[in-house]
């Protein structure tokens, strides 16, 4: 008990803090935005000049205020993490404590309302600052520096030893370390340039060899694949710098070979052509001639869109929104892999799928996948071919393999409900489950956002008609 006491006492002190550096500076912004400006009043000074110079100083403090806020959020996410781990039973095995991390996580994403992704790394870079960075985090709470500039320090200590860390720290934020920096204060380079310093001085100093960590870091490469707008998407590598390097000058090589008088497309789209092209086995450079991806996704395609009657965006599972004609090309070059999912054209709904054992059968499935679009729990992006179809209520226990008593779960996210008290909410034939955390707290599920479909000129939506029969006979067979 006096551990925990002290453990409370400290938190509420650094918290507390934290919460009257925000409010000092708040109250120094309504101070400027109530004072014109902090220049001597003139008799022959411009109302405009005035206004301007107190706009300026506005950001000043505002920027400052931002920094402390972020050192609030820090000392909250660190005072939280304690109190819980104080709360939990010690756990009994490295399996406990991985659920109770998952379950700490999950709350705190809920929370923010952000991917426990991001709520794991915040919570990383809390503690980081609590323990390791206090000066960086005076620095941040105290507004001098921005949250970029302490995240920079966090990413760049991560993996030093703690000498390491505090020589690093000492030597940009410390005015009295006989080793100190001698450029600009950390708040007066912007960040990009403070990373390169703080990766200089890194470098030089890391008490292991550049050969070690390099090999190290080769257990770490991997592929990233981030949906962006207007029906595109990013790929990226993360590789041992000369392969990197030598695919990227094969790609300019290659691009460049391809570049003449007939020629339209720039080097830069050429390089991305070539790139699909090699990655997907086709020897064609030009795009759309690549083959079509096989894998096995759904493609919800508005009935009307696939006949060619309207131009209306498809929608593919794991990425989004599609053009009318990408939609027709994959489902028909990808017919053994690409699963049609028609829309009903009066509402934007899928047809209902029944069920008949504890197993679900593969049109079950399918209809959860339309439901749901990605695992159910708040704030989880992973898409449908990764999750598991879970009973939400267990069969054991009484419940039905009955699509509101279904839903996806990735399998992160499946240990965590059988491994803590986060519990799923009833799901409905249109809904997915919400979710209830130990904490009580309720988190709505994230819906589809559906629309009816767009009609062909001429039809008529609400009454029947010769294209309406013919579109529901297509549905039918």
């Amino acid at each position: 008990m006096e551990t925990v006491a002290v453990i409370d006492a400290g938190g509420r002190a650094a918290v507390t803090a934290a919460v009257v550096s925000v409010a000092g500076l708040v109250g120094q912004l309504a101070g400027v935005i109530s004072c014109p400006s902090s220049l001597p009043i003139q008799a022959d000074v411009d109302p405009l000049r005035e206004f301007s110079e107190a706009c300026l100083e506005g950001l000043g403090v505002l920027a400052r205020v931002e920094s402390a806020t972020a050192a609030a959020k820090i000392r909250l996410l660190a005072a939280y993490a304690e109190a819980a781990a104080a709360l939990e039973a010690p756990p009994a095995s490295a399996y406990e404590a991985s659920a109770q991390e998952m379950s700490l996580v999950a709350e705190v994403a809920c929370v923010l309302t952000i991917g426990e992704r991001a709520a794991s790394a915040l919570l990383g870079e809390a503690h980081a600052l609590t323990t390791s960075l206090p000066a960086a985090l005076d620095a941040l709470q105290a507004g001098t520096i921005a949250w970029q500039h302490a995240r920079i320090m966090v990413d760049e200590t991560d993996g030093l030893p703690p000498a390491a860390v505090s020589a690093l720290e000492s030597h940009f934020f410390d005015p009295g370390a006989p080793d100190g920096a001698r450029c600009a204060t950390p708040g007066e380079l912007v960040p990009s340039r403070f990373r390169r310093k703080v990766r200089a001085w890194r470098e030089r100093h890391h008490p292991e060899s550049l050969e070690k960590r390099h090999a190290k870091s080769v257990a770490d490469r991997r592929m990233e694949y981030t949906p962006d707008r207007d029906g595109m998407g990013w790929i990226s590598l993360y590789l041992p710098g000369d392969t990197a390097c030598a695919i990227w000058n094969r790609a300019s090589a290659l691009g460049r070979g391809l570049q003449g008088a007939d020629e339209s497309r720039t080097l830069t789209q050429i390089r991305a052509d070539i790139a699909a092209g090699l990655l997907l086995g086709s020897a064609s450079q030009q795009p759309g001639e690549v083959p079509s991806p096989k894998a096995d996704v759904l493609v919800t395609v508005p009935v009307f869109s696939l006949l060619g009657l309207t131009e209306e965006p498809a929608e593919v599972d794991g990425f989004g929104p599609v053009p009318a004609s990408i939609a027709r090309r994959l489902v028909a070059d990808g017919a053994s892999s690409f699963y049609r999912v028609l829309v009903d054209p009066r509402d934007g709904a899928s047809l209902e799928i029944g069920r008949t054992s504890y197993r679900l059968p593969e049109s079950l499935k399918r209809w959860l996948r339309m439901r749901d679009g990605a695992c159910t729990f708040p704030g989880c992006s992973n898409q449908s071919l990764d999750n598991e179809n879970d009973h939400l209520r267990a069969w054991q226990d009484g419940g039905t393999t009955g699509i509101s008593n279904l839903g996806q779960v990735c399998p992160k996210h499946h240990r965590l409900k059988h491994t803590s008290a986060w519990t799923p909410a009833q799901a409905t034939q249109n809904e997915p489950p919400g979710w209830i955390s130990p904490t009580g707290r309720h988190y709505p599920p994230e819906q589809q956002d559906r629309e009816p479909t767009h009609w062909p000129p001429g039809s008529t939506p609400h009454a029947s008609s010769p294209l309406e029969h013919a579109t529901m006979m297509y549905l039918a067979a």
